[in-house]
């Protein structure tokens, strides 16, 4: 199977030769054809399924076939972060790139000189974090009362960071008659009762929600909270890291791992909210060209970071929920490619543990080191639970799930 069964514009179909991809994901799968009989959508998908180019390809076909005069804005993508955003805009330049279509991208922490000149201009793409696009809509510096085709991405998200209210405004602004997309990595009674007025009788399709990629191995290691500085640096000194994303929970620890590890000799930086885009957008680059190997990162770098090279995730501190762990994991493991998932854990995460382990159908293996300090008793949960007769010994996890 491959993209020629669904016809779309020969210009696309050069896109798509030119950046590589030969076969559809099943994500890309299911949407593209209901995308292109101009179904709306309810897409369950998370990172690493393929799940921008499953909307961006088919609304780039309808946008090149059912062409209008004059410079309006036609299809409007909505996105929780400036990393996000970007990373769509970066798919629709790829893809679009012997199209005559133009996408910009409109988000805070940066100056709204760039972003006004591009919106008077006009393009037919806005990608877009809901509060700036209302604050330029509100300066007059856009307009989108002729889109056609509106698109929310990651709407669980947008909704845990607040950003409903200004949604609702947006999607007063724009026309009733359209095409709405909606996709999340879950879809909850709260989600429908938000967005369902929103969309008209949507199609529903889904692609491996909560599996990581069966190229990730995972591994927990049993640590008390102050001894964890000591262990990352026992954990590193272990492995022979291409490109290592370490997970806290707060900005003030990234920046602490981050100086510990300098202080150490690796070449590191944090990433998190208190940087300003420039600077978290540099970081990113050194990052992707290998001039930082470790970042350590909040997690706002764990959706809508796309670096195929991550080899390994550590996390630092234990993600509040199974979810958010699948999340920052699916950093790694991409394209084919092999990652380890490391995870330092205190007697406090028993709990997410245990949700963890039910999401991979299999325990976790415990690694204990022997030549460690431990300076207190291990927790109870470095003994791996009992497996069900139904599953196997091995405790390296290895899930399946398309990219």
């Amino acid at each position: 199977m491959n993209f020629d069964r669904f016809e779309l514009d020969a210009r696309i179909k050069r896109g798509l030769h030119g950046a590589g991809y030969e076969k559809p994901t099943p994500i890309q799968s299911a949407a593209i054809p209901l995308v292109l009989e101009g179904h709306d959508l309810i897409g369950t998908a998370q990172t690493g399924t393929g799940k921008t180019a499953a909307f961006v390809l088919p609304m780039l076909h309808k946008l090149l076939t059912q062409e209008k005069p004059g410079k309006h804005t036609r299809m409007l993508v909505l996105t929780p972060t400036r990393e996000l955003a970007e990373q769509i805009h970066e798919v629709i330049k790829v893809l679009g790139k012997y199209t005559p279509l133009r996408s910009a991208t409109v988000y805070g922490g940066v100056g709204m000189a760039e972003q006004t000149k591009a919106l008077k201009q006009g393009v037919e793409i806005i990608v877009a974090c809901p509060g700036r696009l209302l604050d330029q809509i509100d300066r007059g510096n856009g307009k989108i009362d002729q889109i056609e085709l509106l698109v929310l991405d990651e709407a669980d998200r947008m909704l845990d960071m607040g950003f409903w209210p200004s949604i609702r405004k947006i999607m007063k602004l724009v026309p009733k008659k359209r095409q709405t997309l909606l996709f999340s990595a879950t879809f909850t009674t709260k989600l429908e009762e938000m967005f369902g007025e929103n969309l008209h009788h949507p199609k529903r399709i889904s692609a491996n929600v909560e599996a990581p990629a069966s190229t990730v191995a995972h591994a927990l290691y049993p640590v008390s909270q102050k001894l964890k500085p000591d262990m990352l640096l026992r954990v590193l000194k272990d492995m022979t890291p291409r490109s290592v994303l370490i997970f806290t929970r707060t900005k003030i620890r990234a920046d602490h791992v981050a100086q510990q590890l300098k202080h150490a000799g690796y070449v590191a930086d944090a990433m998190h909210a208190n940087k300003n885009q420039k600077e978290r957008q540099d970081t990113l680059d050194r990052f992707r060209s290998g001039a930082i190997h470790i970042l350590a990162a909040t997690d706002i770098a764990a959706r809508g970071l796309d670096i195929e090279s991550i080899s390994h995730v550590i996390n630092y501190d234990m993600p509040d929920s199974a979810t958010s762990y699948i999340h920052r994991i699916g950093r790694t493991g991409r394209a084919a490619r092999s990652g380890d998932a490391l995870t330092l854990t205190t007697w406090a995460d028993q709990d997410v543990v245990r949700d963890i382990e039910k999401i991979l159908g299999t325990p976790i293996e415990r690694k204990i080191l022997p030549d460690f300090p431990y300076d207190e008793p291990l927790p109870k949960e470095c003994a791996p639970p009992e497996l069900p007769k139904t599953m196997s010994g091995r405790h390296t996890v290895t899930v399946r799930r398309r990219l």
